[in-house]
């Protein structure tokens, strides 16, 4: 009798530490810039995307992993009698859950979840798979769980620049033409697997990001308290990191902060100077 695995996608946005922890496996994501292809996490970080971005002017593309790559990934893992629960990007944002899907058609023990979640807010539901596991709660069980538990999470993020999102098609000119002269940095939600726009703030970006966790937990008593993550894009300093995880305790007593990086399939389409947190409501 196999074990379960608990698998993901690059865009889960964990940090290796974590990831070695729980002992989460993930595959990259494929992100080109100017011609060159790299493997997300592995061949390139977000530093050095932004930096090829600022090189070859242009602006990069990510492409999901495809269906022979998830077939070989799944049939190594239950060749003895294990079962395999993979976690994707939301369908909404990436192909990545339709090819998963296909690929576990026909390889038995295998469950890939769309997650309707991007980065570690995908993450939180990974972990808490961890956890089931451990409880020893059958693969079939813990899909069931964590099919219920999707719409619970609660991810957003504060973008400094809407260059990125304009360039991939994520919104109008006019609205980051708009937003860049008047400085306003928008808070982007994920709900029911697409992202919309919330609050928008203005100002120097510290302060928004401030204001947005105030915002995001103050007054609420609905909270999952086991854990928040705080994740960004790259080009935010440790001091405001945190200053952002005092705000947070001061306002709910989370059992763990979990402060990552986010990979280059987010930070393809959110740019440096993002940042958001992510927590599961009750």
């Amino acid at each position: 009798m196999g074990k379960i695995y608990i698998t993901a996608d690059s865009s889960v946005d964990l940090t290796n530490e974590i990831l070695n922890k729980y002992k989460i496996q993930t595959r990259p994501f494929i992100v080109t810039i100017g011609g060159t292809s790299y493997e997300d996490g592995i061949t390139i970080n977000p530093q050095k995307l932004y930096e090829e971005v600022k090189k070859t002017n242009s602006l990069p593309k990510t492409a999901a992993i495809n269906v022979a790559a998830y077939e070989e990934f799944f049939k190594n893992l239950v060749a003895d009698g294990s079962e395999v629960i993979h976690f994707n990007i939301s369908s909404g944002f990436s192909s990545s859950y339709q090819n998963a899907a296909i690929a576990a058609e026909d390889i038995e023990g295998v469950y890939p979840i769309d997650s309707l979640n991007l980065s570690t807010g995908t993450a939180l539901l990974a972990l808490k798979a961890c956890e089931l596991v451990k409880e020893g709660k059958t693969a079939k069980e813990i899909v069931g769980i964590i099919n219920g538990l999707r719409d619970k999470v609660e991810a957003s993020f504060v973008v400094d620049t809407l260059d990125y999102l304009y360039k991939g098609g994520r919104c109008s000119a006019l609205s980051a033409l708009g937003a860049n002269l008047l400085k306003l940095r928008p808070c982007i939600e994920v709900k029911d697997g697409k992202m919309g726009v919330g609050k928008k703030y203005r100002g120097k970006i510290e302060d928004c990001f401030y204001s947005y966790v105030k915002d995001r937990l103050d007054g609420r008593d609905d909270l999952d308290l086991s854990r928040i993550f705080i994740t960004n894009s790259g080009n935010v300093s440790d001091e405001t990191v945190n200053e952002i995880e005092k705000l947070i305790l001061e306002r709910a007593p989370f059992a763990e902060v979990l402060k990552t990086t986010a990979g280059c399939t987010i930070s393809s389409h959110c740019g440096p100077g993002t940042l958001g947190i992510l927590f599961i409501r009750k």
